[in-house]
């Protein structure tokens, strides 16, 4: 009985602490705003428009969620704007795709991330005037044969690529001959193909290719915009606010605001921003340039031990509950099937309840369920979940379904003749269950359960789809801030296969210490017994 009221005290433990945890972490979307924040959603990755820093340094500002802050020309802007609003800018940093969901579900006021205002996106949202206008370029390296393309036909044969879901894309189509590449899902992954010679070059704006040379002199722009033939709608080229369709008084507010701000003001805050983008190398205090990996720590080392904290915390907490929702659920589908109709109908109810759980959660994409819980219950219910605590509930929950499998294959798997003995002795079934059979599945399954946590600390990389700063986000922003792709990701393996070699072995003692004597032969312990018994004897 003992044992028994440990696994229910555990459950229940676990249960409470997320139903507390799940009060203190949802709030309504549509309730007053705190503090008389404005949330500004953007990517914080796209120098020197916005980006990501450890420190409020030259006017930065805090990135919700995390210790970090984000500047650039987009947060000057958003600045000026919360500052005739009488509020504080707040960042919500957010993947590309994920600005449309952030903003129509509520967890942003403004979209302020050089977004162009198409009649596509118009639909979904409303958008300010313009805040910036745009000449289009394409970027490619000085060696390149299409360095010096003068006109569009020059690109003919050219490997050409750009954002994915933006209108640069489509740009392509008016370079005759060039061979269109998959679109790209941020300009991270377009510089790092473009070094590495996977493309001859990608379609974007001309601040994106002042901001590439600063740090990398090998690269060249051919501005497309002045050839002739090009053809670009006014929406397309210039960038502007994204509002929210109900939320028409701060439209008019903002409007308002950015008609106070002068051309010339705009091109000094473009300057400025360019010229307080992160720098890619430190010095040390010997004059000497440090190595890239010191270089990185010092700048970057909180952000990274940040990122590894959490993925940790995910992979750990998603694990530990998943095992509790798996055995929950294992043990529910393992009970005999009752003789009364009325309960043998509930019983089947049930486990086609847990069925589909199970085949839901196993059969789509963790990414996929994190958008659609995230954003997706906020939109439609109007509950704002924090995002911590969602990502939490997600592998808590993805977790529990494969685990139930496991669970529920290894009490099958048990021997028969184990639940015979067992009722041979007047055991009930829970009696069976949690004494007997329970025990032994679970040992049985502990590889099974091991795996399933080195897979969390892998996966929790997708659900940078909701801005969670986990170790292949905190990756993602540093080889942005300093274009060092593959080290950057090198280095963040590295500590990824670290993780789970440590993992690994952990819970290799514990199924050794599980395991117990391995020498079970009765016969031989008695001979054993006996023989000491006897030379003790004679002594």
């Amino acid at each position: 009985m003992k044992s028994r009221n440990k696994w229910i005290t555990a459950l229940i433990t676990v249960m409470l602490s997320f139903i507390i945890t799940s009060n203190f972490g949802i709030t309504q979307v549509n309730a007053k705003k705190d503090g008389g924040e404005l949330k500004v959603a953007m990517e914080a990755n796209y120098q020197p428009y916005n980006w990501t820093q450890t420190t409020d340094k030259n006017g930065a500002v805090p990135i919700e969620g995390s210790r970090t802050y984000a500047n650039g020309y987009d947060v000057k802007i958003a600045k000026i704007i919360a500052k005739q609003l009488h509020r504080k800018v707040v960042v919500v940093k957010t993947e590309w795709d994920g600005l449309l969901p952030a903003l129509t579900s509520g967890k942003a006021d403004l979209i302020i991330a050089g977004m162009s205002p198409t009649a596509e996106r118009a639909k979904a949202i409303n958008f300010t005037k313009p805040y910036r206008n745009s000449t289009f370029v394409v970027i490619t390296k000085v060696n390149s044969k299409y360095a010096n393309a003068k006109t569009l036909n020059d690109f003919k044969g050219a490997k050409l690529t750009a954002q994915q879901g933006t209108s640069h894309y489509a740009l392509i189509k008016q370079l005759k001959g060039a061979k269109r590449q998959p679109a790209m899902r941020d300009f991270a992954a377009m510089r790092q193909s473009l070094i590495s010679g996977t493309i001859d070059g990608y379609i974007a704006e001309d601040t994106e290719s002042t901001s590439f040379k600063m740090v990398d002199p090998d690269i060249k722009a051919i501005p497309i915009s002045k050839m002739a033939g090009f053809r670009i709608s006014k929406e397309d080229s210039t960038t502007a606010i994204g509002i929210a369709k109900p939320n028409k008084d701060l439209l008019k507010q903002v409007n308002q605001v950015l008609a106070t701000i002068p051309d010339s003001e705009r091109t000094k805050l473009m300057t400025t921003a360019i010229s307080q983008q992160p720098k890619t190398d430190e010095t040390s205090k010997k004059g000497k340039q440090d190595p890239w990996l010191v270089s990185v720590w010092k700048q970057f080392g909180g952000m990274i031990l940040s990122g590894i904290g959490m993925t940790l915390l995910l992979a750990s907490v998603g694990t530990i509950a998943g095992f509790f929702i798996g055995l929950f659920v294992g043990i529910i589908r393992t009970i005999p099937t009752p003789t009364s109709r009325g309960k043998r109908w509930f019983s089947k109810f049930i486990n086609w309840l847990l069925s589909v759980y199970i085949e839901v959660f196993r059969g789509t994409p963790m990414m996929v369920q994190a958008a659609v819980i995230y954003y997706g219950i906020a939109q439609f219910w109007h509950i704002n979940i924090d995002r911590t605590l969602a990502a939490l509930v997600i592998v808590s929950i993805n977790t529990g379904a494969y685990l139930a499998e496991i669970i529920r294959g290894g009490i099958i798997s048990t021997p028969e003749g184990q639940f015979e003995a067992a009722s041979a002795l007047g055991m009930t079934h829970n009696q069976r269950m949690w004494h007997i059979i329970l025990p032994q599945a679970i040992k049985n399954c502990l590889p099974s359960i091991t795996n399933e946590f080195i897979v969390n600390i892998k996966d929790t990389s997708v659900l940078s789809i909701i801005s969670v700063s986990e170790l292949f986000f905190v990756g993602t922003t540093i080889a942005s801030q300093t274009f060092k792709f593959f080290p950057t990701y090198l280095t963040i393996s590295a500590i990824y296969l670290i993780l789970t070699f440590t993992i690994t072995r952990i819970f290799n003692l514990i199924e050794k210490h599980l395991q117990g004597n391995k020498n079970y032969n009765l016969m031989a312990n008695q001979v054993q017994v006996g023989t000491a018994q006897d030379m003790e004897a004679k002594k």
